[in-house]
């Protein structure tokens, strides 16, 4: 057994927690003594599990792409550029309004937007990651536009930071009380606007 480490620790259902604590309070807000009173372990039980409060906000971020936010790996596989956009705003509104998280919003979003000096690489952290989100976005929509799927005026880039904004928007709103109805009425009226398909033949 490692040593600091309690007897038949689980480290992903630690993370799962931790990730819950951050998600619901922020980097800032999570005070050591929040998380390991979440995860049930003591600080040198938590480094030597996961590193420092960085490594595991790192850690949980990864937890939440891959769990409860996985609609934003999963609209890229989408065979539409439309059905991209859709599957990554309709999982932003089940994720950032569902009973069953810890709290409204996006951890990706609203993790870490306001700390102070000690919270500064969470924040490029969160910010990092967005960007490299939209650059897929638009990577996926220049593939779309080549395949004949968006017609060939459609900017790339500029739809690509469309519906990302759309969806930190979403978050954003979760977080100040929208409901999943209110939120689906927004994405409906914006697909409504999707740039039609050019004709084929």
């Amino acid at each position: 057994m490692t040593a600091g480490r309690p007897r038949r620790f689980d480290l992903d259902d630690g993370l799962d927690r931790a990730m819950r604590v951050f998600w619901r309070n922020g980097y800032e807000g999570s005070g050591l003594a929040d998380l390991t009173r979440a995860m049930g372990i003591n600080k040198p039980s938590l480094y030597a599990a996961y590193g420092n409060k960085e490594t595991l906000f790192r850690k949980a971020v990864d937890r939440y792409v891959d769990g409860p936010a996985h609609h934003l790996r999963d609209a890229l596989e989408q065979p539409t550029a439309r059905a991209v956009a859709e599957r990554l705003l309709r999982g932003a509104a089940e994720v950032t309004t569902s009973p069953d998280n810890p709290g409204a919003g996006c951890l990706v979003v609203q993790g870490a937007l306001a700390t102070g000096v000690h919270g500064a690489p969470a924040r490029e952290e969160l910010a990092a990651r967005r960007r490299a989100g939209e650059e897929r976005l638009r990577a996926r929509f220049e593939q779309a536009r080549a395949d004949g799927d968006l017609p060939d005026s459609t900017d790339a880039a500029d739809l690509a930071r469309y519906v990302t904004t759309l969806s930190y928007g979403l978050s954003v709103q979760a977080a100040d009380g929208a409901t999943r109805e209110d939120l689906d009425r927004a994405v409906d009226l914006a697909l409504r606007t999707w740039p039609p398909s050019p004709p084929t033949g």
